[in-house]
């Protein structure tokens, strides 16, 4: 679920209950009589902890009690989220937190916070003796002939006992990450040969050298640039965040800091390269390309990217950020509109890459619906492209999702369209106001959506608008990351039978809504500082016929295979997900129309299992999930250079994917054929391009048909039906 789109969800659905919700919390403090006077002006940790948990036993939707088996669970996440790769902590260390397992609840409720404070002193100390090891070992050359290897399933391995043990574990990682460097090096002391053959190559000696002098600097701007500027409250934060992470994986603590960046997140610019961002144990990965943005234009970055290294263009060496917080690596990456950003990538199949990105100012209207007449011989079919449900709170009416979808339908229908695809892949989701008003476009009216509050009576958020702006046929396009507004959309027009889903097993199953609640305004008499903001789970939402999609997600009518669907994505991959369940249907009926919904679903599927195209995405699928299930490297050079040329030549065999044409022409409507001619912000040149994409894209190819089936389907029982 990514970023903004979260945020619409919390500003739409809390929009109702956000003021009862306040009245809740203000009166419930009230009753207390707690203002920060109650401690010492300079306690505010002890402050944060009171409001976080009062708040959220008090708030949340599903609060869980602070007991022993919470104690557990948050001593082992907290231990895990500050030392992950066990490069800093002992097992002494381990031994020392551990009585305190039990008991971080207790403390908790009294607000204390002596376990916090336990392990950061020891963590602060290990960090200074950590600087000594790192540096002691790189001051000593590696021997890449060694047959040695290097495992990343940091899940596999125990904290040391010694000091001795400590070193060699910082040697494996410190070996591991100047392998790379190495290899860089010497590829491009071969470029040069290879240029000019009187080119004298650097010998392996001093290859190594300036390998490993590249790791030291990374390593050493890694820890004065990020670690040591991190100051008591930064790590309070962490420790604050994996409280609340424990409720579930979409709460979360914004420290002040956290909260400004979230405000701009807001504002509607973004200055970088235009990816969401997240980290998964010490490696930071792309979650979403922004649409219209420097790495959604370069075509070389793809979301499930392992981002190892940045470099700056004055730079000659990469800073390596794998173990940087996401904040920390953030900085490097983001950077002034024109400059430019080296990437070392490590793709999703194995293979490593270095991508240099032009930076921009992104602007999230790039995200805004966008259409296409698609021409399949004397027929014409419409795609409307939907990134996310947005909506401006200050100015609905004009700048809505479901406004601008309606207009792009109305301009297809003046080009004569006979049929519409929704394509909502990769639709993190956003407003449910604005799914709401789109399931109108599509049905008379009726139930679209269901929600639930803790204590509360469901609500069911109904489209009353009896006009319709498609009757025809409809296809929408979904996948793993297809997430809560646009499994709304999905799910309510498969549940009305008013069209045919056709993607992956099933979407990214996130069924929560969240709200940002600022914890200032339940402080009175503040004199404690800044004391940011909470973001917790209030309501749960459901489909029409009763169903959750929270874990299970929507499953398509017609199950094809995507890229990730061996992979592990979506909301079960999260920490502490809230659980499916199911609720009373509401009352609905389902389409009435003459289109033959099965008998299209079942040549839809006859069709698929023939497709050579979508057999080798399967397989190219079921490659890439074997290659992250491989954790264990080989340090010894020749072995590991095997293994990288092993995997390019591998991937080698699905470069037909993107080869891949259909037999379809896509084409600007008349509205946007008009644009171009005073075209200033190049909307030629980002349609052209979308176009060449969708020219290739098998699922768009096989919506048609079925859009195909559908038309020659209604006209047949349409006929039938006037002759009865």
């Amino acid at each position: 679920m990514n970023l903004k789109a979260f945020i619409q969800d919390m500003k739409d659905m809390m929009k109702k209950n956000y003021k009862v919700l306040l009245l809740v919390l203000l009166l419930a403090f009230a009753s207390c009589s707690f203002t920060s006077k109650t401690f010492d002006d300079t306690d505010k940790d002890k402050l944060l902890i009171q409001v976080v948990t009062y708040v959220l036993q008090s708030g949340h939707f599903d609060p869980i009690k602070l007991n022993d088996s919470f104690s557990e669970e948050l001593f082992s996440d907290y231990i895990e989220q500050i030392d992950p790769v066990k490069r800093y902590f002992y097992k002494s260390d381990f031994k020392e937190f551990e009585k305190y397992k039990t008991e971080i609840d207790d403390q908790l409720k009294a607000f204390d916070i002596t376990f916090f404070n336990v392990v950061h002193n020891r963590m602060m100390q290990r960090i200074e003796e950590s600087k000594a090891i790192y540096k002691e070992v790189l001051s000593t050359p590696f021997d890449y002939s060694i047959d040695e290897t290097f495992d990343t399933d940091y899940d596999k391995i125990d904290f040391v006992s010694n000091k001795a043990e400590m070193k060699e574990r910082w040697r494996k990682q410190l070996k591991f990450s100047t392998l790379s460097n190495y290899d860089d090096i010497y590829q491009q002391e071969q470029q040069a040969k290879k240029k000019n053959p009187s080119y004298t190559m650097k010998t392996a000696v001093e290859i190594e050298k300036e390998a490993r002098e590249a790791t030291l600097k990374s390593i050493n701007v890694y820890f004065n640039d990020n670690i040591d500027d991190l100051t008591r409250e930064d790590w309070f934060s962490t420790y604050v965040n994996a409280i609340v992470e424990e409720f579930d994986p979409h709460t979360y603590y914004l420290a002040p800091k956290g909260k400004e960046d979230f405000d701009t997140q807001m504002s509607g610019k973004l200055e970088g390269i235009g990816a969401r961002l997240t980290k998964r144990m010490d490696y930071i990965k792309i979650v979403e390309l922004i649409s219209g943005g420097p790495a959604w234009r370069s075509q070389l970055l793809e979301v499930e990217d392992v981002i190892l290294k940045v470099k700056q263009e004055d730079e000659e060496v990469g800073i390596d950020i794998v173990g940087m917080r996401i904040s920390d690596a953030v900085k490097y990456i983001k950077g002034p509109k024109g400059t430019k950003v080296t990437l070392t990538i490590k793709k999703v199949d194995g293979t490593i890459k270095d991508v240099t990105i032009v930076r921009d100012v992104v602007e999230l209207g790039e995200t805004y619906a966008k259409a296409s007449i698609v021409e399949k011989d004397d027929r014409k079919f419409g795609i409307i492209n939907l990134p996310r449900f947005y909506v401006d709170f200050e100015d609905y009416k004009n700048l809505n999702a479901a406004n601008d979808v309606r207009k792009e339908i109305e301009r297809l229908k003046a080009d004569g369209m006979e049929g519409l695809i929704l394509d909502l892949r990769n639709n993190g989701g956003g407003s449910l106001p604005a799914v709401v008003d789109m399931a109108g476009l599509f049905i008379k009216e009726g139930p679209v959506v269901q929600v639930r509050s803790t204590g509360a009576p469901k609500e069911v958020l109904r489209d009353r608008d009896e006009s319709i702006s498609w009757d025809g046929p409809l296809v929408i396009l979904v996948n793993e990351l297809s997430a809560s507004a646009s499994e709304i959309m999905a799910a309510a027009m498969q549940d009305y039978k008013r069209a045919i889903v056709i993607g992956s097993k099933q979407t990214y199953g996130k069924g929560t809504v969240q709200n940002v609640y600022n914890l200032n305004n339940l402080v009175r008499n503040n004199t404690s500082g800044d004391l940011g903001a909470l973001a917790f789970t209030t309501q749960k939402y459901y489909r029409i016929n009763g169903g959750s999609v929270q874990l299970e997600g929507v499953k398509s009518d017609v199950q094809v295979p995507g890229r990730f669907s061996f992979i592990e994505v979506g909301e079960k991959e999260k920490e502490n997900p809230l659980p499916y369940d199911e609720i009373d249907p509401a009352d609905y009926k389902t389409w009435d129309s003459y289109f033959d919904y099965d008998t299209a679903i079942n040549k839809s599927k006859e069709r698929l299992s023939n497709n050579s195209q979508l057999k080798l995405i399967e397989e190219n699928a079921k490659w890439v999930k074997s290659q992250i299930d491989e954790t264990e490297f080989s340090l010894n050079y020749e072995t590991y250079k095997k293994q990288l040329e092993a995997n390019e030549e591998e991937a080698k065999r699905f470069d037909a994917i993107s080869d891949y044409k259909t037999n379809l022409t896509f084409l600007p409507t008349g509205f946007e054929k008009q644009l171009f001619e005073s075209d200033t912000t190049n909307l030629q040149e980002k349609r052209e391009r979308w176009y060449q994409n969708l020219s290739k894209d098998v699922y768009v190819e096989e919506a048609v048909n079925v859009l195909e089936d559908l038309k020659m389907a209604y006209s047949i029982k349409k006929v039938a039906k006037v002759k009865d």
